[in-house]
């Protein structure tokens, strides 16, 4: 598994975990946010646009909020390097036009 050196993945109940299930660890360097940044980008999205706009009470409601707005981001929000289409928009105007080469 290939994480960054955030808390959550060097801390020793993490890799406890992952070593008693015999998984290869594996992590950038540190300071290496570029080696992930359209992931680290989504991340700070979903939180900013989604997680602290709420007072979340527990996983389920967390959980809730999460899938509504991956929801919202794959098939409503407009991106910019999509020519300002939704990620779906994008997808299946390409796989129609593939199809109908």
């Amino acid at each position: 598994m290939n994480t960054d050196q955030g808390s959550q993945f060097t801390g020793s109940a993490w890799i406890t975990t992952l070593t008693e299930a015999d998984v290869k660890i594996s992590m950038d360097g540190r300071g290496r946010y570029l080696d992930n940044i359209f992931i680290e980008r989504l991340w700070r999205s979903l939180k900013q646009e989604a997680v602290y706009l709420h007072e979340l009470q527990d996983g389920f409601q967390a959980k809730r909020v999460i899938k509504d707005w991956i929801g919202f981001y794959n098939s409503e929000r407009p991106h910019t390097a999509l020519d300002k289409r939704s990620p779906d928009d994008a997808f299946f105007d390409t796989a129609r036009t593939q199809k109908a080469a």
